[in-house]
């Protein structure tokens, strides 16, 4: 178990580095298509390296909501998901923290935004709908996501394929996500970011706590909804 507890560390350590240090350093915005395929290709190139890496010692979720799913359909134990949040939240930290240490300041380290909905609902602030639309579609990114994990883990035989679909799929949210959040569907790399960048204080203390709500409760929701899912499917599948 501890070294599937440090495995899960590393892993989401270097996923913040990685994703979110190509975000920072690309200055990734929605006006710009070059920085956000830059970004997704980074979340999702790093999770390909993770799948072939630590994935044969701890699985490599190297994200909770990937973990809740894989409580939910037995993969794991509730004690191991608990040990395995644990260790990706310290991990996210972690990386967050070298990511300030390295661009200067803790405005940069790839937090999430809802910003795109206050422009879109053209709200003076961060409103309660602006936070229930990011929280949408933190959910549905993350169904996408991990129906995806799901299958292509749901076979031995698929192993060999398995990280190459689930860096595909990371990468594709991406590409559709950070226009509109930033793209979360990961709960320790959006709540390690945007904990360091409260320390900027005045009104970003409650837009990234407002923030929080989109993207780490969201994330969880659209994992548990895609695992239950994948049961009905698959029990309806098993029963013919």
């Amino acid at each position: 178990m501890l070294k599937k507890f440090i495995s899960e560390c590393l892993a989401t350590m270097f996923l913040v580095l990685i994703g979110c240090g190509v975000a920072i350093g690309v200055n990734c915005n929605a006006a710009d298509a070059g920085s956000v395929v830059a970004t997704a290709a980074a979340f999702g190139l790093s999770i390909v390296v993770l799948a072939y890496s630590v994935g044969q010692i701890s699985g490599g979720h190297a994200n909770p909501a990937v973990s809740l799913a894989m409580a939910i359909r037995g993969d794991i134990t509730w004690k191991e998901f608990a040990i395995y949040c644990c260790a990706q939240v310290l991990g996210a930290f972690v990386g967050s923290g070298i990511l300030a240490l390295i661009f200067m300041g803790v405005k940069a380290t790839g937090s999430n935004s809802l910003n795109a909905f206050v422009a879109i609902t053209q709200a003076d602030s961060y409103t309660f709908g602006v936070v229930m639309l990011g929280l949408l579609a933190e959910v549905v990114l993350t169904f996408l996501f991990i129906m995806a994990v799901l299958g292509a883990t749901s076979k031995k035989e698929w192993g060999p394929v398995a990280g190459i679909v689930i860096g595909l799929a990371l990468f594709g949210v991406h590409l559709l996500g950070i226009p509109l959040t930033g793209t979360s569907v990961n709960p320790a790399r959006a709540l390690s970011a945007l904990v360091f960048h409260m320390f900027n204080g005045g009104d970003a203390v409650k837009a990234d706590f407002l923030t929080m709500i989109a993207c780490v409760i969201g994330p969880f929701i659209g994992a548990a909804l895609a695992a239950l899912v994948w049961k009905l499917l698959k029990g309806k599948e098993e029963a013919k």
